[in-house]
């Protein structure tokens, strides 16, 4: 056992969309703490220089180019896993999209298709391939959900929450199936992280005023990656079916309470442009 309290030695952890941001935080961490980790993302360029950069720093990884909207690239990430370590006890469900930051008339049918198939459809087709396995071993399986995962009005990213607060649901009911079995399926709640999700994010031109908006909010409510990561490997740590159905959000107590105080400051002093204003 390490400073860090979590141990991960000996187990195999699949996340996808681990080649760069949150899911990448959640594999450096988990990979830290002595995971074998299988990374995997739509490109298999950035699979490739993923994998070598940990090889570099002495983890144990392999990886695959995976598509999370179609079944197939499911069964061959899940059959890599299997191969190549043979076990999986976590899996991670990262791979998303958003759009960016504008009304629902102004996404194109594929957009609002891919937005639902990556986020949300990804979601079960992957939940559907590892939890008879799970159900048979024992397993974790983690969501990502995010904003809107209450329910809650979230305009100008109506169709990307409308996908976190189905994940929510979708974390929930599989929980409850589980019961009755050594599975344990949570999700996680990372709020707003600096990561490229927000580089050249896209923003519709009647929102013009507020474009820099998202600036001001990851000040106030921001959450360092590193502690993604680091929560993201405590909860591969649990035991499986101990506990289930949790939703981990990391926007919660001083750190919410502090952002409110932040943003309120910031309209209050007029950083913060308003939708309509010329």
């Amino acid at each position: 056992m390490n400073r860090s309290g979590v141990n991960l030695s000996g187990k195999v952890i699949v996340i996808t969309g681990s080649t760069r941001g949150i899911g990448l935080a959640i594999a450096g961490a988990c990979a830290k703490e002595g995971a074998s980790i299988v990374v995997s993302s739509r490109s298999a360029d950035a699979v490739r220089d993923t994998v070598a950069e940990f090889e570099t720093r002495g983890f144990s990884v392999s990886g695959i180019a995976a598509d999370v909207s179609n079944y197939k690239d499911i069964v061959a990430l899940y059959d890599h896993a299997i191969e190549r370590w043979g076990r999986i006890d976590v899996w991670v469900n990262n791979a998303g999209i958003s759009e960016g930051y504008r009304p629902l008339d102004e996404l194109s049918p594929d957009e609002i298709n891919s937005i639902v198939s990556i986020n949300l459809t990804g979601h079960m087709l992957c939940a559907r391939q590892i939890l008879p396995y799970f159900m048979e071993n024992g397993g974790i399986l983690i969501n990502m959900t995010g904003r809107g995962y209450r329910g809650e009005a979230t305009p100008y990213t109506a169709a990307y929450a409308s996908t976190k607060a189905a994940i929510a649901s979708l974390t929930k009911s599989l929980a409850q199936e589980m019961t009755a079995y050594p599975v344990s399926v949570h999700a996680i709640v990372p709020g707003m992280v600096a990561t490229d999700f927000y580089v050249d994010i896209k923003t519709s031109p009647r929102l013009a005023s507020t474009a820099d908006n998202w600036r001001y909010a990851l000040d106030a409510f921001g959450v360092p990656l590193d502690e993604v990561g680091a929560l993201g490997a405590r909860i591969a740590a649990e035991t499986p079916g101990e506990k289930t159905g949790s939703i981990y959000s990391m926007l919660g107590g001083m750190r919410l309470a502090r952002g409110i105080a932040k943003i309120t400051w910031y309209k209050l002093t007029g950083k913060l442009g308003r939708e309509g204003a010329s």
